[in-house]
Protein backbone atom coordinates (compact mmCIF):
# COMPACT_ATOMS: atom_id res chain seq x y z
CA UNK A 1 0.00 0.00 0.00
CA UNK A 2 1.53 3.53 -1.15
CA UNK A 3 0.99 6.34 0.94
CA UNK A 4 0.51 9.96 0.39
CA UNK A 5 3.92 11.19 2.20
CA UNK A 6 3.72 15.47 3.62
CA UNK A 7 7.17 16.62 3.77
CA UNK A 8 6.97 19.25 5.93
CA UNK A 9 4.07 20.55 5.03
CA UNK A 10 5.64 21.10 1.64
CA UNK A 11 6.22 18.65 -1.27
CA UNK A 12 4.25 15.44 -0.31
CA UNK A 13 5.58 12.52 -2.20
CA UNK A 14 3.90 8.67 -1.94
CA UNK A 15 7.08 6.75 -1.29
CA UNK A 16 8.47 5.23 1.77
CA UNK A 17 12.07 5.44 0.23
CA UNK A 18 11.49 9.16 -0.67
CA UNK A 19 10.27 9.88 2.98
CA UNK A 20 13.86 8.46 4.43
CA UNK A 21 15.16 10.56 2.06
CA UNK A 22 13.13 13.57 3.07
CA UNK A 23 14.44 12.89 6.87
CA UNK A 24 18.01 12.02 5.78
CA UNK A 25 18.30 15.71 4.16
CA UNK A 26 16.71 17.01 7.08
CA UNK A 27 19.23 15.56 9.07
CA UNK A 28 22.28 16.91 7.01
CA UNK A 29 23.15 20.42 7.48
CA UNK A 30 23.27 22.51 4.81
CA UNK A 31 26.29 23.67 3.59
CA UNK A 32 27.28 27.20 3.78
CA UNK A 33 25.76 29.26 1.02
CA UNK A 34 23.25 26.86 0.03
CA UNK A 35 20.00 28.01 0.02
CA UNK A 36 16.82 25.56 1.26
CA UNK A 37 14.65 24.69 -1.21
CA UNK A 38 13.95 21.72 -3.59
CA UNK A 39 12.38 20.95 -6.89
CA UNK A 40 9.00 23.21 -6.29
CA UNK A 41 11.28 26.05 -5.87
CA UNK A 42 13.24 24.98 -8.79
CA UNK A 43 10.43 25.25 -10.89
CA UNK A 44 9.13 28.16 -10.19
CA UNK A 45 9.51 31.24 -12.82
CA UNK A 46 12.02 34.37 -12.13
CA UNK A 47 8.91 36.56 -12.24
CA UNK A 48 7.50 34.50 -9.19
CA UNK A 49 10.54 35.36 -7.03
CA UNK A 50 10.84 39.03 -8.56
CA UNK A 51 11.83 41.58 -6.21
CA UNK A 52 8.61 43.79 -5.08
CA UNK A 53 8.52 46.68 -6.59
CA UNK A 54 10.29 49.99 -4.65
CA UNK A 55 10.20 53.39 -4.44
CA UNK A 56 12.74 56.25 -2.91
CA UNK A 57 12.38 56.05 0.31
CA UNK A 58 12.06 52.31 1.25
CA UNK A 59 8.66 52.47 0.40
CA UNK A 60 6.83 49.21 -2.11
CA UNK A 61 4.20 49.42 -4.57
CA UNK A 62 1.36 47.90 -3.14
CA UNK A 63 -1.34 46.51 -5.80
CA UNK A 64 -4.41 44.54 -6.55
CA UNK A 65 -7.96 45.78 -4.62
CA UNK A 66 -8.52 43.57 -1.89
CA UNK A 67 -4.72 44.62 -0.24
CA UNK A 68 -5.21 48.37 -0.82
CA UNK A 69 -8.22 48.47 0.24
CA UNK A 70 -7.53 46.60 3.63
CA UNK A 71 -4.68 48.36 3.89
CA UNK A 72 -6.19 51.24 4.07
CA UNK A 73 -8.80 49.94 6.89
CA UNK A 74 -6.44 48.38 8.99
CA UNK A 75 -3.88 51.50 9.12
CA UNK A 76 -0.91 49.64 9.37
CA UNK A 77 0.71 51.05 7.11
CA UNK A 78 2.36 54.33 5.65
CA UNK A 79 0.29 55.51 2.41
CA UNK A 80 1.64 58.39 0.41
CA UNK A 81 -0.51 58.24 -2.60
CA UNK A 82 -3.02 55.71 -4.30
CA UNK A 83 -3.10 55.36 -8.23
CA UNK A 84 -6.30 54.30 -9.79
CA UNK A 85 -6.00 53.60 -13.58
CA UNK A 86 -8.02 56.19 -15.79
CA UNK A 87 -10.85 55.31 -17.30
CA UNK A 88 -14.21 57.06 -19.03
CA UNK A 89 -16.66 55.42 -16.58
CA UNK A 90 -16.57 56.82 -12.94
CA UNK A 91 -16.06 54.29 -10.08
CA UNK A 92 -18.43 52.34 -8.35
CA UNK A 93 -18.23 49.64 -5.26
CA UNK A 94 -14.85 49.52 -3.73
CA UNK A 95 -12.97 51.42 -6.17
CA UNK A 96 -15.14 54.34 -4.85
CA UNK A 97 -14.96 53.61 -1.25
CA UNK A 98 -11.09 53.79 -2.20
CA UNK A 99 -10.91 56.64 -3.18
CA UNK A 100 -13.63 58.13 -0.68
CA UNK A 101 -11.33 56.52 2.08
CA UNK A 102 -7.78 57.98 0.99
CA UNK A 103 -9.41 61.98 0.17
CA UNK A 104 -10.54 61.86 3.77
CA UNK A 105 -7.40 60.95 5.05
CA UNK A 106 -5.62 63.21 2.76
CA UNK A 107 -3.69 61.11 0.51
CA UNK A 108 -2.61 61.91 -2.81
CA UNK A 109 -4.42 60.27 -5.71
CA UNK A 110 -3.21 60.07 -9.01
CA UNK A 111 -4.75 58.63 -12.25
CA UNK A 112 -2.33 56.82 -14.55
CA UNK A 113 -3.27 55.04 -17.30
CA UNK A 114 -3.01 51.16 -17.25
CA UNK A 115 0.30 51.11 -19.18
CA UNK A 116 2.01 53.18 -16.80
CA UNK A 117 0.57 50.94 -14.06
CA UNK A 118 1.41 47.76 -16.00
CA UNK A 119 5.45 49.35 -15.62
CA UNK A 120 5.39 50.01 -12.09
CA UNK A 121 3.85 46.80 -11.04
CA UNK A 122 6.08 44.96 -13.61
CA UNK A 123 3.36 43.81 -15.06
CA UNK A 124 1.34 41.99 -11.49
CA UNK A 125 -2.11 41.58 -11.73
CA UNK A 126 -2.99 45.09 -10.04
CA UNK A 127 -6.64 45.44 -11.03
CA UNK A 128 -5.93 49.25 -11.68
CA UNK A 129 -5.28 50.39 -8.33
CA UNK A 130 -1.90 50.63 -6.57
CA UNK A 131 -0.70 52.45 -3.32
CA UNK A 132 2.79 53.57 -2.30
CA UNK A 133 3.14 52.31 1.03
CA UNK A 134 5.47 51.82 3.90
CA UNK A 135 6.68 48.06 4.47
CA UNK A 136 4.74 45.31 6.77
CA UNK A 137 7.32 43.11 8.59
CA UNK A 138 6.41 40.92 11.13
CA UNK A 139 6.39 41.51 14.81
CA UNK A 140 8.48 39.62 17.54
CA UNK A 141 7.19 36.77 18.73
CA UNK A 142 7.40 38.20 22.53
CA UNK A 143 4.68 40.19 21.23
CA UNK A 144 2.39 37.93 20.47
CA UNK A 145 0.75 37.86 24.55
CA UNK A 146 0.72 35.07 26.97
CA UNK A 147 -1.63 33.35 25.31
CA UNK A 148 -2.12 30.65 28.25
CA UNK A 149 -3.71 26.54 27.56
CA UNK A 150 -6.83 27.67 30.42
CA UNK A 151 -8.06 30.69 28.50
CA UNK A 152 -9.16 28.75 25.39
CA UNK A 153 -8.49 24.52 24.82
CA UNK A 154 -8.64 25.29 20.89
CA UNK A 155 -6.18 27.81 20.05
CA UNK A 156 -4.59 27.32 16.67
CA UNK A 157 -1.17 29.30 15.82
CA UNK A 158 0.45 28.44 12.62
CA UNK A 159 4.20 27.84 12.42
CA UNK A 160 6.00 28.39 9.34
CA UNK A 161 9.40 27.07 8.80
CA UNK A 162 11.48 28.70 5.50
CA UNK A 163 8.60 29.17 3.57
CA UNK A 164 10.03 30.89 0.44
CA UNK A 165 7.77 31.24 -2.60
CA UNK A 166 5.43 34.29 -1.85
CA UNK A 167 2.96 33.14 -3.47
CA UNK A 168 2.49 30.14 -1.48
CA UNK A 169 2.88 32.34 1.79
CA UNK A 170 -0.17 34.37 0.79
CA UNK A 171 -2.17 31.26 -0.19
CA UNK A 172 -1.13 29.95 3.28
CA UNK A 173 -1.91 33.23 5.27
CA UNK A 174 -5.53 33.43 2.96
CA UNK A 175 -6.32 29.98 3.97
CA UNK A 176 -5.65 30.44 7.48
CA UNK A 177 -7.71 33.67 8.14
CA UNK A 178 -10.06 32.41 6.28
CA UNK A 179 -10.09 28.83 8.45
CA UNK A 180 -9.78 30.96 12.19
CA UNK A 181 -5.98 30.66 12.78
CA UNK A 182 -5.61 32.81 15.86
CA UNK A 183 -1.54 33.53 15.19
CA UNK A 184 0.98 32.88 12.58
CA UNK A 185 4.47 32.64 13.71
CA UNK A 186 7.47 32.94 11.08
CA UNK A 187 10.77 31.69 10.72
CA UNK A 188 13.34 35.09 10.51
CA UNK A 189 15.99 32.63 8.75
CA UNK A 190 15.49 31.67 4.78
CA UNK A 191 11.68 32.92 4.96
CA UNK A 192 9.98 35.02 2.27
CA UNK A 193 9.23 38.73 3.41
CA UNK A 194 5.71 40.22 3.91
CA UNK A 195 5.76 41.25 0.16
CA UNK A 196 3.24 43.16 -1.78
CA UNK A 197 2.98 39.60 -3.86
CA UNK A 198 2.43 37.85 -0.85
CA UNK A 199 -0.53 40.50 -0.14
CA UNK A 200 -2.03 39.82 -3.30
CA UNK A 201 -1.38 35.73 -3.03
CA UNK A 202 -3.41 36.23 0.44
CA UNK A 203 -6.52 38.73 -1.03
CA UNK A 204 -5.19 41.47 1.02
CA UNK A 205 -5.51 38.85 4.66
CA UNK A 206 -1.73 39.75 5.24
CA UNK A 207 -2.82 43.12 5.88
CA UNK A 208 -4.97 42.44 8.85
CA UNK A 209 -3.65 39.22 10.37
CA UNK A 210 -1.29 39.00 13.55
CA UNK A 211 1.75 37.57 11.53
CA UNK A 212 4.79 37.50 13.85
CA UNK A 213 8.66 35.98 13.39
CA UNK A 214 11.47 34.38 15.65
CA UNK A 215 15.16 33.97 14.87
CA UNK A 216 15.15 30.37 17.10
CA UNK A 217 12.22 28.80 16.59
CA UNK A 218 13.17 25.40 18.00
CA UNK A 219 13.38 27.19 20.99
CA UNK A 220 10.08 28.80 20.52
CA UNK A 221 8.68 25.45 20.43
CA UNK A 222 9.88 24.11 23.46
CA UNK A 223 8.65 27.18 25.46
CA UNK A 224 5.08 26.85 24.06
CA UNK A 225 5.21 22.71 24.83
CA UNK A 226 6.36 23.57 28.26
CA UNK A 227 3.53 25.97 28.70
CA UNK A 228 0.89 23.07 27.88
CA UNK A 229 0.59 23.74 24.18
CA UNK A 230 0.76 20.44 21.08
CA UNK A 231 3.28 20.95 19.17
CA UNK A 232 1.95 19.00 15.82
CA UNK A 233 4.99 19.11 12.81
CA UNK A 234 3.84 17.44 9.42
CA UNK A 235 5.84 14.90 8.06
CA UNK A 236 5.82 12.08 5.66
CA UNK A 237 4.35 8.58 6.02
CA UNK A 238 6.46 6.00 5.55
CA UNK A 239 4.86 2.73 3.08
CA UNK A 240 4.44 -0.39 6.54
CA UNK A 241 7.37 -2.11 5.19
CA UNK A 242 9.53 0.84 5.92
CA UNK A 243 10.84 1.43 9.40
CA UNK A 244 9.92 4.77 10.96
CA UNK A 245 12.33 7.41 10.99
CA UNK A 246 11.47 9.28 14.55
CA UNK A 247 10.59 7.95 17.66
CA UNK A 248 7.38 10.78 17.13
CA UNK A 249 4.54 9.04 16.79
CA UNK A 250 2.52 9.85 13.20
CA UNK A 251 -0.70 10.37 12.79
CA UNK A 252 -2.90 10.74 9.79
CA UNK A 253 -4.66 14.60 10.62
CA UNK A 254 -8.32 12.92 9.71
CA UNK A 255 -7.38 10.74 13.06
CA UNK A 256 -6.29 14.12 15.04
CA UNK A 257 -8.36 15.06 18.40
CA UNK A 258 -8.06 18.65 18.55
CA UNK A 259 -8.44 19.30 22.81
CA UNK A 260 -6.02 21.55 24.00
CA UNK A 261 -4.18 24.73 22.33
CA UNK A 262 -1.93 23.44 19.64
CA UNK A 263 0.95 24.72 17.11
CA UNK A 264 1.19 23.47 13.33
CA UNK A 265 3.88 23.24 11.90
CA UNK A 266 5.01 23.56 8.16
CA UNK A 267 7.99 23.25 6.60
CA UNK A 268 9.92 24.52 3.50
CA UNK A 269 8.86 23.79 0.24
CA UNK A 270 11.89 21.50 -0.71
CA UNK A 271 13.37 20.31 2.35
CA UNK A 272 10.69 20.27 5.09
CA UNK A 273 10.97 20.56 8.51
CA UNK A 274 14.50 20.94 9.86
CA UNK A 275 15.75 18.26 11.91
CA UNK A 276 16.18 20.51 15.09
CA UNK A 277 12.45 21.80 14.37
CA UNK A 278 11.00 18.11 13.80
CA UNK A 279 12.78 17.00 17.31
CA UNK A 280 10.27 19.85 19.15
CA UNK A 281 7.18 18.32 17.54
CA UNK A 282 5.08 15.79 20.01
CA UNK A 283 3.17 14.94 17.17
CA UNK A 284 4.01 14.72 13.65
CA UNK A 285 0.51 14.94 11.07
CA UNK A 286 -0.03 13.43 7.64
CA UNK A 287 -2.21 13.06 5.01
CA UNK A 288 -3.32 9.56 3.05
CA UNK A 289 -4.40 9.46 -0.20
CA UNK A 290 -7.43 8.23 -1.66
CA UNK A 291 -5.53 5.94 -4.61
CA UNK A 292 -2.92 5.01 -5.91
CA UNK A 293 -1.23 7.90 -7.45
CA UNK A 294 1.26 7.46 -10.54
CA UNK A 295 4.67 9.53 -10.88
CA UNK A 296 4.12 13.08 -11.22
CA UNK A 297 1.42 13.48 -9.44
CA UNK A 298 2.29 12.93 -5.92
CA UNK A 299 3.01 15.77 -4.49
CA UNK A 300 0.79 18.71 -2.62
CA UNK A 301 1.46 22.38 -2.82
CA UNK A 302 2.08 23.59 0.50
CA UNK A 303 -0.61 25.83 0.64
CA UNK A 304 -2.73 22.80 -0.34
CA UNK A 305 -2.00 20.83 2.30
CA UNK A 306 -2.30 23.27 5.01
CA UNK A 307 -5.88 24.50 3.57
CA UNK A 308 -6.55 20.62 4.41
CA UNK A 309 -4.83 19.91 6.99
CA UNK A 310 -6.05 23.75 9.20
CA UNK A 311 -9.73 22.64 7.66
CA UNK A 312 -9.43 19.06 8.87
CA UNK A 313 -8.36 20.88 12.70
CA UNK A 314 -10.79 23.74 12.76
CA UNK A 315 -14.05 21.73 11.54
CA UNK A 316 -13.61 20.43 15.23
CA UNK A 317 -13.97 23.71 16.79
CA UNK A 318 -16.48 24.25 19.30
CA UNK A 319 -19.98 25.97 17.96
CA UNK A 320 -19.22 30.06 19.24
CA UNK A 321 -17.04 30.83 16.44
CA UNK A 322 -19.56 29.59 13.88
CA UNK A 323 -22.81 31.46 15.86
CA UNK A 324 -21.81 34.50 13.36
CA UNK A 325 -23.00 31.97 10.50
CA UNK A 326 -26.68 32.52 11.38
CA UNK A 327 -28.87 35.48 11.10
CA UNK A 328 -29.82 36.49 14.25
CA UNK A 329 -33.35 37.89 12.80
CA UNK A 330 -34.46 34.14 11.33
CA UNK A 331 -35.53 32.04 13.85
CA UNK A 332 -33.26 28.85 13.48
CA UNK A 333 -35.36 25.10 12.99
CA UNK A 334 -35.64 24.50 16.75
CA UNK A 335 -37.04 27.41 17.59
CA UNK A 336 -40.20 27.53 19.58
CA UNK A 337 -43.53 28.16 17.38
CA UNK A 338 -46.50 29.78 18.52
CA UNK A 339 -48.82 27.22 20.20
CA UNK A 340 -50.84 25.79 17.90
CA UNK A 341 -48.44 26.52 15.00
CA UNK A 342 -47.83 23.21 12.43
CA UNK A 343 -44.02 22.68 11.24
CA UNK A 344 -44.26 23.83 7.71
CA UNK A 345 -42.83 20.76 6.73
CA UNK A 346 -45.35 18.56 8.29
CA UNK A 347 -48.26 21.17 6.71
CA UNK A 348 -47.06 20.08 3.30
CA UNK A 349 -46.83 16.39 4.18
CA UNK A 350 -50.46 16.46 5.84
CA UNK A 351 -51.86 18.74 2.44
CA UNK A 352 -50.23 16.25 0.13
Amino acid sequence: MRLLSVVGGATWCCSGRLLARHFSQAARPRGRGERPGGEELGRLLLDDLAPAPRSAGGLELLFGLSPCLLALRAARRHVTRLLLQASGAGLQGERAELLREAEARGIPVLRPRRRKLDALCRHQVHQGVCMEVSPLRPRPWTEAGEARPGDDPQQLWLVLEGLQDPRNLGAVLRSAHFLGVDKVITSRRNSCPLTPVVSKASAGSMEVMDVFSTGDLASFLQTKAQQGWLVAGTVGCPEPKVPPCSQIPITSCLEFLWDRPTLLVLGNEGSGLSQEVQASCQLLLTILPARHLPPGLESLNVSVAAGIILHTICSQRKGQRWQHLQDPQEPSATSERPEGAQDPGKEKQNGG
